[in-house]
């Protein structure tokens, strides 16, 4: 099936605003342009970064407004749209974007817009935790079983991306947030995969529900023609696709870890041994991946033996170094207490974990009793530093100004057989661009550190 949208005449003269100069902004203008639309795209910020980005695509045709401007352009009474499009880490509810709406235009995101010129069917994949992992395993089996695929969405390369590319896939494999999700309005993935919820973004969302709710759109509007995967504890009645069912503790599950074999319907997939990956975790993204094969009939030996070489994603429990006896693990992507507490689950030994961030609306007392039996010593940082150490007062903690003065002081505090572990439970955007960003700097402090005897 093809996924060539330049063909297509569904925005062909169309007007249309584009909010938000980041990657998903960047890619749902282009294609836009690229299907025949004229194209103005909306940016508060007026940073260099920006500018930049904005003299580039002004080149290729496309109307930019940046900083005060931006508020200007969309009071303008005599300029209305046909379509707004919205990037993930916008609200709704921003200025600009509620004047524009307010005249009557539609909004969507990136991710709709994408699947409205998408030729082939998609994979989507949703969770709390794991959904990077997921997605890359997904998409390594499908590879392997020779079906034309790639990873996109909120992996790093959009959806638009590989939309507008031209190229031919069989499927698409679409890492999708919470975020993407509050926009979709036809999105319909042949499959998509449940993996877990746990608090996070609730400086976005109210409550749990509300975050619950935008997660549950991946489901919307499929049928019984499509199929969900998801955990089999999970009670989702309003599902209306068909379901495959995963757990590592459940025999009744579809999919089901036996003997440390993964299984489905009794007969054996693919032992954890042959695998690189670690962790509990990682055995329910593993189910996940292969139930999205299974969906699409993909040939499960196939599929096996692609996923033996795998490596796990980097920044998710990576190991970084070991040095005197101690081992040094990235897990910057935790980014929520689920994930913070999967990653202690892993490590055996002695363990001094860096933890902290942006304020995120969340507590961490509730992984107390956790962090108080498995954790030695913690190090905190970032907006979180003061209120974690008093959520873990039983736990000895130490506060740290910055991440080199944390990797310098775990050093200290490790001892042979240890584990650092750099988890840090919130957001990075206190102290860094993103999660890469920070786990890059913690990667090369890491490196830095003198040999130890």
């Amino acid at each position: 099936m093809n996924s060539t949208p330049i063909s297509s005449d569904l925005y062909r003269g169309k007007k249309c605003i584009v909010f938000g100069l980041g990657r998903s902004g960047l890619a749902a203008a282009r294609l836009l342009l690229r299907s025949g639309a004229r194209v103005t795209v909306c940016d508060s910020s007026s940073s260099p970064a920006i500018q930049e980005k904005a003299a580039i695509i002004r080149k290729e045709g496309i109307l930019v407004h940046t900083g005060e401007e931006v508020e200007r352009v969309a009071l303008a009474a005599d300029i209305s749209y046909d379509l707004a499009v919205l990037s993930p880490g916008i609200e709704e509810t921003t200025p600009p974007v509620a004047l524009v709406t307010s005249k009557g235009t539609p909004l969507i995101g990136e991710l709709e817009l994408a699947f409205t010129l998408c030729g082939c069917p998609v994979v989507a994949i949703t969770g709390t935790n794991g959904k990077t992992t997921t997605t890359e395993l997904a998409t390594c089996m499908l590879q392997g079983a020779g079906l034309r695929t790639v990873s996109c969405g909120n992996i790093g390369t959009t959806m638009s991306e590989m939309v507008a590319s031209g190229k031919t896939w069989d499927v698409l494999v679409v890492e999708v947030s919470s975020f993407q999700l509050e926009t979709i309005r036809s999105f319909r993935p042949k499959v998509a995969v449940w993996l877990n919820l746990s608090p996070n973004h609730l400086d976005r969302y109210p409550s749990m529900s509300e975050y619950r709710a935008a997660k549950l759109r991946i489901f919307e509007n499929q049928t019984g023609e499509d199929i969900a995967i998801l955990p089999s504890q999970e009670d989702l009645p309003g599902v209306k696709s068909r379901k495959i069912t995963f757990s590592p503790t459940d025999p009744g599950a579809d999919i089901f870890l036996d003997g440390g074999v993964i299984t489905y319907h009794g007969k054996a997939l693919l032992p954890l041994q042959e695998t690189r990956l670690r962790g509990a975790h990682n055995t329910s993204n593993l189910m996940a991946a292969l139930g999205c094969g299974i969906a699409l009939g993909a040939d499960p030996e196939l599929m096996a033996k692609a996923i033996r070489d795998y490596l796990p994603p980097v920044h998710r429990c990576e190991l970084i170094s070991e040095r005197g006896g101690v081992q040094w693990v990235n897990d910057s992507k935790a980014t929520n207490l689920d994930a913070m507490e999967k990653a202690i689950c892993s490590v055996s030994g002695p363990l001094v974990l860096i933890a902290g961030g942006k304020d995120k609306g969340f507590e961490f007392a509730p992984i107390e009793p956790l962090v108080r039996e498995r954790v030695s010593f913690a190090i905190l940082i970032g907006e979180m530093k003061e209120r974690i150490a008093r959520d873990w007062s039983l736990t000895p903690c130490c506060i740290s100004e910055s991440l080199e003065d944390a990797v310098a002081l775990a050093a200290v505090k490790a001892t042979p057989g240890g584990t650092v572990l750099f988890s840090p439970g919130t957001s990075s955007f206190d102290m860094f661009r993103d999660y890469i960003e920070r786990g890059e700097m913690f990667r090369r402090l890491v490196l830095r550190l003198p040999e130890q005897d």
